[in-house]
């Protein structure tokens, strides 16, 4: 009985030693810090909801969708290692792998992507997010082929 006693207190020291590091490094008026762009975090509850809304299963409960995202992210931009690490996670929340590569392949048949803007590849990973079947741009398809040149008609 004796030792199960000093084990709790020793227990309960080492969380009163570790209590206070997280309290100290709040702000000396004692708020929270509030998020960096409220219009950015608007953004993501909105692109969750319309995610479970429109997609069935397990492709669309948040973290399937956050970390889904991220793997197809990291794809594009060939990070492979972190990419697999985070399909580790994401196979570990039981979610649909078939998913990730229907959106990867949606992701790389809509064309290029200018690296200048990241937006433009987060706006087309979640919309190939919602509809992986999502069909090429026509424009890509017209401007493949060069129209005829030097033929007048009279």
């Amino acid at each position: 009985m004796p030792s199960s006693l000093l084990r709790f207190l020793a227990v309960a020291c080492f969380a009163a030693v570790l209590a206070p590091g997280p309290v100290a490094a709040q702000s000396g008026d004692g708020q929270r810090a509030q998020p960096a762009d409220p219009a950015k975090e608007q953004r993501k509850i909105d692109e969750f909801a319309e995610a479970a809304s429109r997609l069935a299963g397990p492709a669309s409960n948040p973290e399937c969708v956050w970390l889904g995202r991220r793997v197809v992210n990291l794809l594009w931009r060939d990070d492979l290692d972190t990419a697999f690490r985070h399909l580790d996670l994401y196979d570990r929340f039981g979610c649909p792998g078939g998913h990730i590569q229907a959106t990867f392949r949606c992701v790389v048949r809509q064309g290029n992507i200018d690296p200048k803007v990241p937006e433009t590849l987060r706006a087309r990973i979640h919309t190939c997010w919602i509809n992986p079947s999502l069909p090429p741009p026509p424009a890509a398809a017209a401007s493949a082929t060069p129209a005829p040149q030097g033929t007048a008609s009279q």
